[in-house]
């Protein structure tokens, strides 16, 4: 049998294992055109089920009227830490077949979140902080920006510095992970 190729011991990336959801953004600091850009293309380079690319993103940077629009839906306690994110970007998926009762696709909220996690991960390479959130109106949300019955507005990404007290602490909580053994439902043992 051949073992598949790692480079050295296999770990997980810094950038993951250190990663946190801020919830203290710097207020001055910004991200450039094209940094959202590469944002964006992380996202639009994310595999989904039969390419559907089931999704969409509203991108607003702190300052300007989108980024303004999107925090009058936040929830208050949301509103405390995510208005100083440098980017706010709301995360809408393809879930139904325009004009019908039929869904589009069973994948695309798994496609969307993988997405996501792409942006999320392109972020923590730039060295920025990422904090995905569900605490806002999502009716008003939708309203707000007139995203269509057949789409689904379900989370928001804020992005940006995180500060220094953001590193270990959401709503007074630590950064616990379950163990493997938690996560594993079935695996098979090397022997």
């Amino acid at each position: 049998m051949t073992e598949c190729p790692t480079a050295g011991e296999p770990h997980v990336h810094p950038a993951l294992a250190g990663r946190v959801s801020p919830v203290s953004f710097d207020p001055e600091a910004t991200i450039p055109e094209t940094g959202v850009d590469v944002l964006l293309d992380a996202a639009r380079l994310a595999p989904s089920a039969g390419n559907s690319q089931p999704w969409m993103f509203v991108v607003g940077r702190r300052g300007d009227a989108i980024h303004a629009r999107i925090c009058r839906h936040l929830t208050p306690g949301s509103l405390r830490w995510a208005a100083d994110a440098s980017l706010l970007v709301v995360n809408i998926a393809h879930v139904m077949v325009e004009g019908t009762e039929w869904e589009y696709s069973e994948f695309a909220r798994y496609d969307l979140g993988q997405a996501v996690a792409h942006m999320t991960v392109q972020a923590l390479a730039m060295g920025l902080g990422a904090h995905q959130f569900r605490a806002f109106d999502r009716d008003g949300m939708a309203a707000e920006f007139a995203v269509p019955a057949e789409w689904e507005v379900t989370s928001v990404t804020a992005f940006g510095a995180a500060e220094a007290t953001s590193a270990t602490s959401y709503a007074g909580t630590s950064r616990q992970r379950l163990s493997l053994d938690e996560v594993t439902w079935a695996r098979a043992s090397a022997d």
